[in-house]
């Protein structure tokens, strides 16, 4: 793609990750509350909740606040039961785009989502219209100037599936989601830092926006993401200036 860069996408997703930290908490509550009630309160069985704690612990959340989450999950404490759900839709120029929600009243869910989606141009599909051009997996990226041979050989042996070097020097490595932390923790073992690691929906293609459309889209995207019952948002929109 003529002046896509992967890198300037990356650190343009980690901008507005910092920007949402004052949510964070809430959506992190959600989270281990969730994984606790369908996995158990041991993170050493529990994938799920592991991913969560560290996810947790990355922020800077109190031990209290994690510990009471899980209890909610487990029923030692009383709390609010949330459901899990996926809305799929399109954004500008027929852009993919996966809304996962935790929430405790579906309609109420539903009616923000797609108010969303028509209030900034795009529209809600249905379940199964864009989820196939997404792969549920690993991601653990590396900016330009690490050391591919080195990435590549601790990965592979670690379990990686897949090693996928950038035209601008980003390096990606891609593994089941069982298999994320075991790789993470090799990798960081062997002093290589990621710049970016989360279990996500990975896009198969990309959706390449430019100018006035990819400012359109980034509205859309950012008023699904400014929504009580939104988790994560997935897209293969590649916004460029």
């Amino acid at each position: 793609m003529a002046g896509h860069s992967k890198w300037a996408n990356i650190q343009h997703r980690k901008g507005r990750q910092d920007e949402k930290r004052g949510r964070i908490f809430t959506r992190l509550i959600k989270e281990i509350t969730v994984a606790a009630k369908l996995g158990g309160a041991d993170p050493n069985s529990n994938p799920r909740l592991r991913l969560a704690m560290d996810k947790a612990s990355d922020a800077n959340m109190p031990k209290d606040k994690v510990l009471d989450a899980i209890k909610r999950g487990t029923g030692q404490l009383d709390g609010v039961e949330y459901e899990e759900i996926r809305y799929e839709g399109y954004g500008i120029g027929g852009a993919a785009v996966i809304v996962d929600c935790m929430t405790d009243n579906r309609t109420r869910t539903v009616a923000e989502v797609r108010h969303a989606f028509s209030k900034h141009g795009g529209n809600l599909g249905t379940d199964g219209s864009v989820s196939f051009m997404f792969k549920h997996c690993g991601q653990i990226i590396f900016p330009p100037g690490a050391s591919e041979d080195k990435i590549m050989e601790v990965a592979l042996e670690a379990g990686a599936e897949d090693v996928i070097s950038a035209d601008d020097g980003v390096i990606e490595v891609v593994c089941a989601p069982n298999d994320f932390q075991a790789l993470k923790a090799a990798l960081e073992g062997s002093g290589l830092k990621p710049e970016l690691a989360e279990i996500t929906m990975r896009a198969s293609t990309d959706s390449e926006l430019t100018g006035e459309d990819a400012v359109k889209m980034q509205k859309l995207l950012d008023a699904l993401e400014s929504l009580d019952d939104v988790q994560e948002v997935y897209t293969n929109a590649v916004l460029n200036d």
